[in-house]
């Protein structure tokens, strides 16, 4: 069960007021998690395994709001479910000065942000500026005037030997993996092609849906996940995840600065959501006071869409993020991703025809039938760390790569393993010398193309 502490707050008062005896800096973990405003389920996901070296210990600091309790129940859920249950014990302090509370008690020495990215910016700043490792679900900043807090906050922790860092699931998927790994194997893709702003080098496109499954159940949406103004628009939101992917893929491990990236062009539009379908992703009755800025004819219009193409270090890239209600019968959510080479396309497709499973696919052959090229992939394949890959035909100068079920790793799985990586830096005490100037690029990517966006 989960142990929560917690006393009502009146008159604005503060609310549980935790002893100094309580802190649990000086117990034999190295890592004491402190879990701020949990406002989207990726704050619970990270909790979904346990980990050797993290207090099993968590103290949480939220506003009084529904986000915090829905934050308990899914901790609840993993301390309770039959299989492999976690021993998780929250302790819980609500008020208006949570955060204030959270830098003066200071329980723990990792700060987990995922929730409302209205205040991200201020909480990642003032956390590093007290000290504190700050481990962040994206975005870390959803506004172009944000970008130059998020540059300082980098300099701060590097000052005071704490680390800051996204959670970048994406980065696990099996297909993206081997995506990467295979055009690195010149004999398989040759080299990557510059592209054109037409025809792009690299494209990568998501589609996702307000009305989702997770853990089985449905996902309630707090009202603010609409609001772009506190959520972020689409082009600073998801696209963190593909942006991240085309710099880690493309560039692998090296140090990347914003004066590789051009934008081209940035556009963004509407997702249309009905009263009723916003009452059954979020349980309330009405729009709120702070979406009526949104309303046409009666319906929201959430910005939660967008496309950039942009040239990083000469070559050229598409991102685009759709947001639709939600998925077609037996689907999900989607991802599309090309990287062209000089002899084939490694393309990751994630359609009807494949089940909605993600699926990589060597396309567009040149140079060489697929029969004669099957070795080479075989070949290839053979010399990556993961068993069983299997080559099939799929169409003219198209080939299919099969991957074990074992590799096939869910979403809610993956938080656990960038946790896992999360904590080998804090071993460390360092993380690697291109991952701090891999995010400074990929936020300045990202918030620069909302601001060419909103400039239409």
């Amino acid at each position: 069960m989960v142990s929560v502490i917690i006393t009502s707050c009146g008159g604005g008062g503060a609310g549980h007021k935790q002893s100094k005896s309580g802190k649990k800096m000086d117990s034999n973990y190295p890592v004491s998690l402190m879990t701020v405003d949990p406002g989207h389920f990726h704050a619970a996901l990270v909790q979904r395994i346990m980990y050797d070296e993290v207090n099993p210990e968590v103290h949480v600091y939220a506003p009084e709001s529904p986000d915090y309790v829905m934050h308990l129940n899914r901790i609840r859920g993993f301390n309770e479910r039959a299989e492999n249950p976690t021993s998780w014990n929250e302790i819980v302090y609500t008020g208006p000065d949570f955060f204030e509370k959270m830098l003066e008690n200071r329980p723990g020495n990792v700060v987990v942000l995922s929730g409302n990215n209205l205040k991200k910016a201020e909480y990642i700043s003032r956390s590093v500026d007290a000290g504190l490792n700050v481990y962040a679900d994206k975005p870390m900043i959803i506004l172009p005037e944000d970008f130059p807090r998020l540059e300082q906050a980098f300099r701060t922790a590097a000052e005071k030997g704490v680390l800051i860092y996204d959670i970048m699931t994406e980065r696990f998927e099996i297909t993206t993996i081997l995506q990467k790994l295979l055009s690195m194997k010149e004999e398989v893709f040759g080299k990557l092609v510059q592209g054109t702003p037409d025809d792009p080098a690299v494209s990568k496109i998501s589609v996702h849906h307000f009305l989702k499954l997770v853990a089985g159940a449905p996902n309630i949406r707090p009202g603010w996940f609409f609001d772009v103004d506190q959520q972020g628009e689409g082009i600073v939101d998801v696209t963190t995840h593909l942006v991240d992917l085309i710099q880690w893929e493309c560039f692998p491990e090296q140090i990347l600065s914003p004066a590789d990236v051009s934008i081209f062009s940035a556009k963004r539009w509407p997702t249309i959501i009905t009263r009723e379908q916003f009452k059954a992703v979020t349980n309330l009755e009405d729009f709120p006071d702070y979406l009526q800025k949104d309303i046409r004819d009666g319906k929201l219009n959430v910005f939660a869409n967008g496309e950039m193409v942009y040239q990083i270090r000469g070559v050229w890239a598409r991102v685009s993020v759709e947001w639709n209600y939600e998925a077609p019968p037996g689907g999900g959510d989607t991802h599309y991703s090309v990287m062209r080479g000089s002899t084939c396309d490694l393309v990751i497709r994630q359609g009807a025809e494949e089940k909605f499973i993600p699926t990589l696919y060597v396309e567009n052959i040149r140079g060489v039938s697929p029969g004669d090229f099957t070795g080479t992939l075989e070949k290839a394949l053979s010399s990556l760390p993961y068993e069983g890959l299997a080559v099939e035909t799929a169409g003219r100068n198209n080939l299919k790569i099969n991957i074990p079920d074992e590799y096939r790793i869910s979403h809610e799985e993956h938080f656990g393993q960038v946790t896992e990586k999360f904590l080998e830096y804090m071993e460390a005490g360092r993380l690697p010398d291109w991952e701090v100037p891999g995010m400074i690029t990929k936020y300045y990517t990202t918030t620069g193309a909302l601001k060419k966006a909103r400039e239409k």
